[in-house]
């Protein structure tokens, strides 16, 4: 057992290669690991990127709470939003802040 990248690497037959066990399919299992793998890879990467865009939008100026909401809102459907609009205001409205 090795590591490369905090990922630990495990072999089920004496050759090396993942084979079937107990009938679950090893090499085509250990395919669906890495997919992810990769794909969390690319997320983090991602990540990274988002995170430089907000520091960019900040240094500009910006408020980086704010854009962050607004991008919240800009994936809600306009129904759902009018609706939390709504609340919202209920809420407020019920505790005395308007």
């Amino acid at each position: 057992m090795s590591t490369s990248n905090n990922v630990a690497e495990f072999k089920s037959d004496s050759d090396g290669e993942a084979g079937d066990v107990a009938g679950v399919a090893g090499k085509r299992l250990l395919s669906f690991f890495e997919r992810v793998e990769r794909l969390e890879e690319e997320k983090a990467a991602l990540a990274e990127d988002i995170k430089e865009v907000y520091a960019e939008a900040k240094a500009a100026g910006f408020e980086v709470k704010i854009m962050r909401r607004v991008m919240k809102l800009r994936k809600m459907e306009i129904e759902k939003r009018r609706e939390e609009d709504q609340l919202i205001e209920l809420y407020m409205s019920a505790i005395g802040m308007e």
